[in-house]
Formats: structure tokens, sequence, C-alpha cells
């Protein structure tokens, strides 16, 4: 009988050691959520497999784990296990930089020279692109377009190009933004500056050119990779179209009109995995969504809708089922929207926010406006409604927040902050 009770004793304790270790694994496999690229796994700041996040904030906010200067510059922060990434300025040099994740402290960072403009300096002198993570390097390219390659380990340069000394690339009155795109071998950027060089593709391990192709003018926005039909394609938004892309060759697959004031397209396009891409951007220019239609092996855009209610400027989108939730406005008021993804219906417009990025994760949307306020947000197609703010930032918040596990991380020209949300 004793021996009979020592078994289901030694087997209940198995089961909840069992049970333990799984609880932990679970909870590490989030807390190790990579966040490797602009704009998360996706490229789209939405997290399909998040972390357990708090329905609501305590009335000071979420815990700060810590806080610390950093420098100037917009680049939003990489997140890969005990480390961060990210990019700043002091004076006339930009920094590659790695810090410690569960204390802000730096491990390493690499200094170019990166002197800059008056009119880059009017609202920040950056950098503002986004350096992206593959495999055991992480590239970046600063202000005045000089991509390197660096070993994320020691920060040590494997390679680097000069753009405009190499390319003849003209740097952008504001200064360079686009964040790099890795594929397969592959780092792809836009570059321009002579014909057949719109976007450039280059080997990872020597930086040799892959391919460059076509003569798109180029702007802010970034690239992102889909998958069409079980096809990969590159869809890029240009200065006055929208293209998409073979990522192996360069090859054009299609292209659809989008134009704007100043060639300023900024807005990363938003692709969920249906068929549908969402693009907009500020100055009156609107907002539209590109069907992808598959005949045989082509690709055919067709456009479902375009409205000027909504226009977002610098910020992104994120989608929760058939509806798009963004902040738009560029120089005047801002107000966040939620707009019927597949018609185009304006569902409703409200005030309250100046112009915000934003990501969404267990369902919540987590919403951060230049002012530094950040926000823990309710919405759907009736309406919005905040169940928590605080003030972390200070003005001029304009990097796009980062979630890793239940860790945010957040910036502004001068400050890098890591709050729970557990």
């Amino acid at each position: 009988m004793q021996n009979a009770s020592n078994t289901i004793f030694f087997s209940t304790q198995r089961t909840l050691i069992a049970s333990i270790i799984l609880s932990i694994f679970l909870s590490t496999s989030h807390a190790s959520q990579p966040w490797t690229q602009w704009g998360g796994s996706q490229r789209n700041f939405m997290i399909d497999d998040s972390a357990k996040l708090a329905d609501q904030w305590p009335k000071d906010g979420p815990s700060k784990l810590w806080s610390r200067k950093l420098g100037d510059g917009y680049a939003t922060i990489l997140a890969e296990g005990d480390k961060l990434y990210t990019m700043y300025r002091v004076e006339n040099d930009e920094f590659t930089v790695c810090l410690n994740a569960k204390t802000g402290e730096t491990i390493w960072e690499y200094k170019t020279e990166s002197p800059f403009t008056e009119l880059m300096a009017q609202f920040g002198p950056g950098p503002s692109s986004t350096p992206v993570i593959a495999g055991d390097r992480i590239f970046s390219v600063g202000t005045n377009m000089v991509l390197t390659c660096l070993d994320k380990k020691d920060g040590k340069v494997q390679w680097a190009h000069n753009l405009p000394e190499k390319f003849g690339a003209e740097v952008p009155g504001r200064g360079y933004s686009s964040s790099p795109i890795a594929y397969d071998n592959f780092i792809v950027l836009p570059v321009g500056g002579s014909e057949g060089q719109s976007l450039v593709a280059f080997n990872q391990a020597d930086g040799k050119v892959v391919w460059k192709k076509h003569d798109f003018g180029i702007t802010h926005s970034s690239p992102i990779l889909i998958q069409n039909d079980g096809k990969p394609e590159l869809v890029a938004f240009m200065a006055a179209e929208v293209i998409g892309l073979n990522p192996n060759t360069g090859d054009l697959l299609w292209r659809h009109p989008h134009e704007t004031q100043y060639g300023a397209n900024l807005a990363t396009p938003l692709w969920t995995g249906d068929d549908l891409i969402y693009v907009s951007a500020a100055y009156d220019s609107g907002s539209r969504v590109i069907q992808l239609v598959r005949e045989g092996d082509e690709t055919k855009p067709k456009e479902l809708w375009y409205s000027r209610k909504v226009r977002i400027h610098h910020a992104n989108a994120v989608r929760i089922g058939d509806y798009l939730y963004a902040s738009s406005g560029d120089f005047g008021p801002a107000f966040v929207a939620c707009i019927n993804a597949t018609t185009g219906e304006l569902a409703w417009r409200e005030r309250g926010f100046a112009k915000a990025t934003c990501l969404l994760a267990d369902g919540k949307i987590i919403l951060l406006d230049e002012n530094g306020r950040l926000a823990l947000v309710h919405a759907d197609p009736k309406g919005m409604k905040v169940i928590s703010e605080c003030q972390p930032l200070e003005r001029l918040a304009w990097s796009a927040p980062t979630l890793s596990g239940t860790t945010l991380y957040l910036r502004d020209r001068q400050t890098i902050t890591a709050l729970d949300l557990k």
C-alpha cells in the first residue's frame, strides 16, 4: 500500500514538475520573441503569437524597467535575445549600437561620420533608418547613405558601401530613412541616383551587388516581403507608385500609381497575409487598397478603393479583421481613424491624440503619439476606448514602439525606455 502511495506521490510530483517546466518554456519562448527588423517579423507591427499583456495599466503607467539617455535619431529598436540594437547621433557622428536588454547598458557601438545639413536638422538630423539583423550580421544605413555590415556580436565591420560615392546615389534632402530588408542571402534597399538602381540587392557576406534594377524615384518608405499565392514578392512604395518585384532577380512583376506631393510616400505598405496591400501618404494624397490577382504566372494589381479621408504621414496602420486602424494627419490636427479594408468606407475618426504610431499584440492596440503619450486602446468598427495611458517620453517621439515578450521598448530623440506590460 505504501509503495502504491509512493508511486502516486512521485507520479504527481513528476506531473507538477513537467507543468512548471512547460510553463517556463512557454513564458521564455514569448519573452525571447525576436524583433529583428523594422515593424517586427512581418514588417506590419502586428504580433500574431504575443505573450499575454495586462488588460490595463496602473495609474502611473506600466512598470519602468530602465531608462537612459541615448542620443538623437528616429531609428526604432531591434530586440533579439538579451540584446537590443538601434542607431543614434551625437553631433556629426552616427552610431550603430548594441545594448543590454535588461539594463540598457552599451555593449558595443560603431561610429560613422555623418555631417548633416540645415534642412536635415529642421525636424532632427536622424538617423531615421532602422537596421536589420540577418543571422550573425546587422546591417545599418545612416542619414548620408552609408550602408554598413557589422558582426552583431562585437560590432566589427565586415564591409561597407558609401552609396553616394559608389553608386552616384543622391542623399534625400531630409536624409535617408528607408530601412533595409533581408531576403535569402541578400540585403535589399532603395538606392537610386542613376538608371537601373531604384532598388539594389547586395550579398550579405561580402557586399557584392546581386542585382540592381529600375528607374523609379525613391522615397522614404521601407520595402516589405510578401507571399503572393505561395511565391515571394518584394513590394516597394516608390515616389509615385507601388511596385512588386521578384526578390531573386529584381524583375518587375506589377506596378500601380500612387502619387503624392513632393514624392513623399513615407509609410510602409501594410500586408496581412491575404491578397490586399494597403498604402497611404499624407499631403492630401490619401489611401488605397490594391488587390493582387494571380492570372497564370502573372500578378495583376486591381484597385479596390481610393480615399482621401485617411492620410498617414510617417506612421503606420494595423489591421483587425476587415478594418484598418491608423493615425491620420500631417501639418494640421491628427486623428485616429478606422476604415474598412475592403470597401474604403470610413467607420469613424476620433480626436485626442497627436500623430501616432502603433502596434497590435494580444488583441490590444498600443498607441504612441509624437508628444510621448502612450496608450492602451481597445478599438473596433464602433469606436475607440482608451483603457490606460501614461507619459513616458517627450515631444517628437516619432520612433515606433517595439515589443519583445512583455517588454515594450520606446525612444524619443534623447531617451530610450523599457516598460513591463505583463
